[in-house]
C-alpha cells in the first residue's frame, strides 16, 4: 500500500526528464573536450603507476 503515490512521482519525473530539452552550452563543451589539455592524461599515467606498485605482488603473471 501507498506505492501509488511513490509511482506517480517517479512516472512525473522520468516524464519531464523524457521531455523537456534542457539548455546546454555547446561551445563550452566544445573547448572543454577539445581542449588538448595533457595534464589529465599525465595524472592518470601516475595513478596507474602507483596502483600498480601497491597491487603488483598479487600478480598471476608469474608461472
Amino acid at each position: 500500500m501507498g506505492r501509488g503515490r511513490a509511482k506517480a512521482k517517479q512516472t512525473k519525473v522520468a516524464r519531464e526528464l523524457k521531455y523537456s530539452s534542457p539548455n546546454t552550452d555547446f561551445d563550452a563543451l566544445q573547448q572543454e573536450l577539445g581542449s588538448g589539455d595533457d595534464r589529465f592524461a599525465a595524472r592518470r599515467s601516475d595513478d596507474d603507476e602507483q596502483v600498480d606498485a601497491r597491487w603488483g605482488e598479487y600478480s598471476y603473471d608469474e608461472r
